[in-house]
């Protein structure tokens, strides 16, 4: 299971999206979060097929996409992903 959060620098909700995966991390503690700026990892963003800040995938263990958020994602969206991608 991966994490990959899109952010940019100069968003808000991007600050408000760290906040919730930070309370996902006390509540999974192996949970591995990438964190991806979208000016400095173009590639991969594009690759990724991100259209806006913040954006939050989680990957199953076979790299397939489980959940997408555009947006603030709750805590609860976040852990019922996690929990699909095991």
């Amino acid at each position: 299971m991966q994490l990959v959060f899109f952010a940019s620098s100069f968003c808000e909700p991007c600050m408000q999206t760290r906040a919730i995966l930070d309370q996902a991390t006390k509540l999974v503690p192996t949970l591995a979060i990438a964190e991806l700026d979208v000016a400095r990892d173009a590639t991969e963003a594009e690759r990724a097929g991100i259209r806006s800040t913040p954006t939050v995938i989680v990957l199953d263990g076979g790299g397939s996409e489980v959940f997408r958020a555009e947006g603030v994602p709750s805590l609860n969206q976040v852990l019922v992903a996690l929990a699909k991608a095991v």
